[in-house]
């Protein structure tokens, strides 16, 4: 199971990842968390996952939803063997290691292994046992959908209103809005990953991150917040952008990270109602309009984020985020030829 990546574009092809996408690159593999686990759950359905379409059973079992984030522990290790089992269609192997782990992703994850015996019962005592676990909620709501009952839209709201710093929020927001990109998009730091991080495993890079951002200048703070995006801590993200803009209130680039940290697919203007002002106050900044393209593309519309990514390559030339624009565009060009 591989995490969805940051260059992922609305239906496009994927494009190479530049070295500052990669801020956090071996945090991000090790992030194979719930979202990509449901990435192809519209595909599969035949359709939007709404309350409308809910109502026909689903082929298979369902995918299943974990994250465990950049744990090691063994109990760790043997969820991700399960969870690669059941991936794999081995569910019985899945479920003798399921039932090894006393945690709750082992009793969600042995309860989807035995689909359709008892899931949906089993999810539904695991959710009124633990009201707040965005975990058993989004997956509730999943089994809802494959076996074609209704309610599997609450279930995921309610996944992002009980942990919205959390992949099983960002998942949700998927299912939930499935005309936009998935995921949420990346602050793209003009900043290249500190040479510390260099042959460190994935804890030990982000507790450097983490260090510096708690001790360091608002750069910091937005390498450490591009680190909590991939690792689909959204909230916490916000929080580290938002900190970073404060502490460098006249920084086009920490400014446009505080507005692309507030991206909400239930709330747009969140985030557009920040980036547009900052276009005239920072007109020269390559950062302001790629990321306003960025957003743009996420929502879907194509042609208003090409007018922004073209601005990116004009208004500060040769600059890290001018050839990030140049290169999506190049990807929209392939696309849509004119």
């Amino acid at each position: 199971m591989n995490a969805a990546r940051a260059g992922d574009l609305p239906g496009y092809a994927q494009r190479p990842m530049s070295p500052r996408v990669r801020v956090v690159a071996v945090v991000a593999l090790v992030a194979a968390v719930a979202t990509a686990a449901v990435v192809g759950i519209v595909a599969r359905s035949g359709g939007e996952p709404s309350a409308a379409t809910g109502l026909a059973p689903r082929s298979g079992a369902p995918p299943l939803a974990l994250d465990l984030g950049i744990r090691v522990d063994p109990d760790a290790v043997n969820l991700r063997e399960a969870l690669d089992l059941y991936t794999k269609g081995k569910r019985t192997a899945a479920a003798t290691l399921f039932a090894r782990s006393g945690s709750l992703e082992g009793k969600v994850g042995l309860a989807f292994a035995r689909w359709p015996k008892g899931t949906i019962d089993a999810l539904t005592r695991l959710a009124a046992a633990d009201p707040r676990s965005g975990l058993v909620q989004l997956n509730l709501g999943i089994a809802e959908l494959w076996a074609g009952k209704a309610g599997s839209e609450d279930a995921w709201r309610r996944a992002a209103a009980v942990q919205p710093d959390s992949s099983y929020a960002v998942t949700a927001g998927n299912l939930l809005f499935p005309r936009y990109n998935r995921n949420l998009p990346l602050f793209v730091p003009a900043e290249a990953a500190p040479v510390e991080l260099d042959g460190k495993t994935p804890p030990q890079q982000l507790a450097i991150l983490r260090h510096d951002a708690a001790t360091g200048s608002a750069t910091a703070k937005l390498l450490y917040g591009v680190a909590l995006q991939r690792l689909f801590r959204p909230v916490s993200a916000e929080r580290e952008f938002a900190a970073a803009a404060k502490l460098a209130p006249d920084d086009a680039e920490a400014q446009t990270a505080a507005a692309v940290g507030r991206f909400d697919k239930a709330n747009l203007s969140a985030s557009f109602s920040r980036l547009g002002p900052l276009t005239k106050r920072f007109p020269h900044a390559a950062t302001v309009r790629f990321h306003l393209g960025l957003l743009l593309l996420w929502i879907g519309s194509v042609k208003q984020a090409e007018t922004q990514l073209r601005l990116a390559t004009t208004v500060q030339p040769g600059s890290p985020l001018a050839r990030e624009a140049a290169q999506y565009l190049t990807t929209l060009r392939g696309v849509h030829p004119a």
